[in-house]
């Protein structure tokens, strides 16, 4: 009877083991059943030619399933698009249902279009490697054969050049103790992925998020690549480049450590439902869930969006020692922290001023790329 137990559980942990499966990849069990191709065709795939015009450039990368490879691109400051393509291998075999087997010599990837006045090719290439496993010559995390192998696609020789620095550098860090299996290849042609395919982590982002997580990147991009992924998305400004982009309040508050006046500034009496960012660099800051009336006339927060966008630091100036919070990311000036919130609010007051932040309400966030903050929201 025991046995019999086992093997029912057994069996029933396979069916629904098959199920999420389907679900995650969004397939018709009807047409799998069938024997039809469980992955659809819906779009015409075109050869796409690698165009410089100006400042306007390309790089090519392969770091298998292109689904997880456009995110971390198009967050970048500077990037307009990724594009999820297939390269080598032939037009007319080109289709995701028939690469998905292996056989027919293409590669998925993406392919970046760029600002080079904005963010330079080495940066890419550094953000590339974040986001794969480089000492894994058969593939991929869960996704094994050729297709989900990982490669560079230089366009010329400073590209090149650019790429094998990098992968030497890798290496000669000994952060892996194998050899990094990354290839650099000279790009050829490439066929544009179809329709479906395109932007994925925002059309099907469930699918998506338990895909990243199941397969084993996620774990692994944690482990590895989370400290390197901070720097690389640190940025820097020059002082010239700070008067010009901000007001001279704003540059006051966040590189002289000013402070605005009580009572007369943008946020500290606004109540609509949205997060406040930092005006520099558009890092997540506080969330609207965590304001209150302090009655000070400053913006008042019980706490940060993630603590990790924030750092502390004590601050004696004036004859007194306060607790001063700035941007982890741009290093702005933001405001102070104070013990002195009502204890229901759990005693902390993050007094922050106006000037330092961008508001941006819930009807906004999709469009400005804060769409992971809407469910808080709902």
């Amino acid at each position: 009877m025991k046995k019999c137990k086992k093997t029912l559980l057994f069996t029933w942990s396979i069916i629904i083991s098959i199920i999420i499966w389907f679900m995650i990849f969004g397939i018709n069990p009807m047409n799998f059943m069938k024997g039809e191709s469980v992955f659809k065709n819906n779009s015409t795939l075109l050869d796409v030619k690698d165009i410089h015009s100006g400042n306007i450039k390309n790089a090519y990368f392969a770091g298998w399933c292109f689904w997880c490879m456009e995110w971390i691109f198009e967050a970048q400051d500077g990037v307009s698009e990724a594009i999820a393509w297939y390269i080598w291998g032939s037009k007319e075999s080109a289709v995701y249902s028939q690469i998905g087997t292996g056989k027919t010599g293409h590669r998925e990837g993406v392919h970046i279009i760029y600002d080079a006045s904005k963010i330079d090719y080495g940066k890419l290439v550094e953000l590339f490697w974040t986001q794969i496993d480089p000492v894994d010559a058969g593939g991929q995390f869960a996704d094994r054969w050729f297709q989900y192998t990982t490669a560079i696609f230089y366009s010329d020789a400073e590209e090149q050049q650019i790429a094998q620095d990098s992968k030497q550098s890798l290496e000669d860090s000994w952060k892996f103790q194998e050899a990094i299996a990354t290839l650099i290849l000279p790009a050829t042609e490439f066929y544009r992925a179809e329709e479906y395919h395109q932007d994925y982590y925002k059309k099907s982002s469930l699918r998506y998020n338990l895909y990243k997580k199941w397969s084993g990147r996620a774990g692994f991009i944690d482990e590895n690549w989370t400290q390197r992924i901070k720097e690389l998305n640190e940025k820097t400004y020059s002082d010239e480049e700070l008067k010009k982009r901000l007001t001279p309040l704003q540059y006051d508050v966040t590189q002289n450590e000013g402070t605005e006046p009580a009572f007369k500034n943008k946020y500290w009496d606004n109540k609509q439902p949205g997060i406040y960012v930092d005006i520099i660099d558009g890092t997540p800051l506080y969330s609207s869930l965590d304001k209150f009336d302090s009655g000070t006339g400053w913006p008042s927060f019980t706490k940060g969006i993630d603590e990790d966008y924030l750092t502390t630091h004590t601050d004696t100036r004036f004859f007194m020692t306060r607790t001063e919070v700035r941007s982890a990311s741009s290093n702005a000036h933001l405001g102070h922290i104070f013990p002195d919130a009502p204890q229901e609010l759990w005693g902390i007051r993050h007094c922050i001023n106006s000037a330092a932040l961008k508001f941006i309400p819930v009807s906004r966030l999709e469009e400005e790329w804060y769409e992971k903050y809407l469910e808080t929201f709902q």
